[in-house]
């Protein structure tokens, strides 16, 4: 199965690793660590020699309640930061649910915009749908990042994330998008509680009814601190067990931080002969 994204045509036979840049002051594990220009484009080429296929860049934190920035400072943040990146040999996404930022980022060459409001806010469809080729991961997400934790409740989480990727999924094709061009996200994290998270991992096959690849961010999530009681910097052995069940269960694409010691885990699951349709 590939992902057509702007410049590239993404083969996700073998599972893909996605490296996090983000330019932000808040972010919920490395926030303030790469808001600094310098810094981040240095880690897009750390990100790329580690072995990551693909870069995933947002200038907004979405940790339940962070500050939004206006787009005037989105823009700042992120643009310098992927006018750099598209210059690097591998895709370039853009994480956001600013139209406006979504076409500036499409106009210098982007390859993907990754929404985790699924391209809901008034004129993000249209932005996506009027590019030839741009790739697009539509997210679930219950409520805004400033509530979406507060008590989430569903009557089944795996029938509503269904539902919901596989209507998104249906209204970007009827609107333009090709259906090659969009992968979907379960959204770990995002308005669901530990168990609804461990559900979705554990019935994550089910998620590929909707007939487009899975991108999945387990990376130093909350829940694997839940069960481990580690602290968000002590979650890379969770991190990866997380990953590379994500990856048994069906998952094309891991947005993760620790894109070294993810790459290195997949190259000794893929040694040991593991399929993701087993």
């Amino acid at each position: 199965m590939f992902w057509q994204t702007t410049r590239f045509r993404i083969d996700l036979e073998l599972p893909r690793v996605m490296g996090i840049v983000n330019v932000t002051p808040d972010s919920f594990s490395d926030g303030g660590r790469f808001i600094d220009g310098a810094a981040a484009r240095a880690q897009c080429e750390r990100l790329v020699q580690e072995g990551a296929h693909m870069l995933d860049i947002g200038g907004e934190s979405t940790r339940p309640g962070a500050a939004t920035p206006d787009l005037t400072e989105e823009l700042a943040r992120v643009m310098p930061v992927l006018r750099h990146a598209v210059t690097l040999g591998v895709p370039v996404s853009v994480d956001t649910s600013r139209p406006e930022v979504m076409q500036a980022a499409l106009d210098i060459g982007v390859d993907i915009v990754n929404d985790v409001r699924a391209l809901h806010r008034p004129g993000a469809l249209a932005v996506v749908a009027a590019h030839a080729q741009a790739g697009v991961c539509l997210m679930h997400m219950r409520g805004e990042p400033g509530v979406m934790q507060a008590a989430p409740e569903y009557d089944d989480v795996l029938a509503d994330v269904i539902g919901f990727l596989a209507r998104r999924l249906a209204e970007g094709v009827a609107a333009g998008i090709a259906a090659e061009r969009i992968v979907l996200d379960p959204g770990i994290g995002f308005g669901k509680t530990a168990a609804h998270n461990l559900e979705l991992l554990a019935r994550q096959r089910e998620l590929l009814a909707a007939g487009r690849p899975l991108l999945v961010g387990w990376s130093r999530k909350s829940t694997l601190g839940t069960i481990t009681g580690r602290a968000v910097g002590d979650r890379l052995a969770a991190s990866l067990a997380a990953a590379l069940a994500a990856v048994a269960r069906g998952a094309s694409i891991l947005r993760v931080h620790d894109v070294a010691a993810t790459v290195d885990a997949l190259k000794v699951w893929q040694a040991a002969g593991m399929s993701r349709a087993g």
